[in-house]
């Protein structure tokens, strides 16, 4: 399924398609299509002491993380390599050594 993007203004994820436009029902905020395409994910998305992140960087967990759904606890120190970055809360995608497949947040993590 093709996935709309959130709100450029709020970031909300209920936008649809109007013609050429890209429509914001919570906010009423209008952007053309063409201006989603310059948008950079990676160009806002930051690590824990402000560096920005890219897709491909190395990154190393800065806290305890808790699994949800398992006891098990990502360490401090785990270090995870080739991440890739994509919009939401959980902005990395990442496969981590003993756990699998995760997303995680930026600000639990520092480029290595």
């Amino acid at each position: 399924m093709n996935e709309l993007p959130p709100c450029l203004k709020c970031k909300s994820a209920y936008t649809y398609l109007d013609g050429s436009l890209y429509v914001c029902p919570e906010c009423a905020h209008e952007w053309s299509v063409d201006a989603v395409d310059a948008v950079d994910v990676s160009a806002s998305i930051k690590d824990a002491n402000g560096n920005a992140l890219h897709d491909g960087d190395t990154v190393v967990v800065i806290k305890d993380l808790k699994v949800k759904g398992s006891s098990a606890v990502v360490k401090v120190g785990s270090k995870i390599k080739n991440i890739r970055l994509v919009q939401g809360d959980h902005n990395i995608d990442c496969k981590i050594d003993g756990f699998g497949a995760m997303k995680l947040k930026s600000i639990f993590v520092k480029k290595a």
